[in-house]
């Protein structure tokens, strides 16, 4: 129990050290919080704080972690809802250009800087190459578009 009560910053750092681990599992920030209240401790055992002061002082930082800077972290990694995520489903709703006539059956699209098959909604007018159109949805690796404005070119 000597190795204890005489490294006490050590044993402070490792649980800070796995806490920030299951952070990276659960992904939450409340973990991460803990992780810097465990620091915060391991700073005041480094110091020569007497026990009962190191855990009050974790308790009060993960607490303040928790209430003031956990909110602003999910708000800013936070994907915004109705904006249909990551990856291809953040396509859906969004402009792009013809580059390649795009009908019912086949087509090219640039969308994002990159570059799709396309077909058209069903009983929709061709898409002729400079127009823009609108991604309605995705199918595999094909976007599903229609018209903004016939005849409208991109700029």
């Amino acid at each position: 129990m000597s190795f204890f009560s005489d490294n006490a910053w050590l044993v402070w750092l490792g649980l800070a050290l796995v806490l920030a681990a299951v952070e990276a599992a659960s992904v939450d920030f409340v973990f991460s919080m803990l992780a810097g209240g465990a620091a915060a401790a391991a700073i005041a055992a480094a110091l020569g704080a007497p026990f009962a002061v190191q855990v009050i002082i974790a308790c009060l930082v993960a607490g303040a972690l928790l209430a003031l800077v956990r909110p602003l972290a999910k708000r800013y990694f936070a994907v915004p809802e109705g904006t249909g995520g990551i990856g291809a489903g953040a396509q859906v709703g969004r402009l792009a250009q013809v580059l390649e006539t795009v009908t019912d059956h086949d087509g090219r699209v640039k969308l994002g800087g990159e570059t799709w098959s396309a077909r058209t909604v069903p009983d929709a007018d061709v898409c002729l190459p400079g127009h823009e159109v609108r991604v309605v949805s995705i199918e595999g690796a094909t976007v599903i578009v229609s018209n903004v404005a016939a005849g409208r070119e991109s700029e």
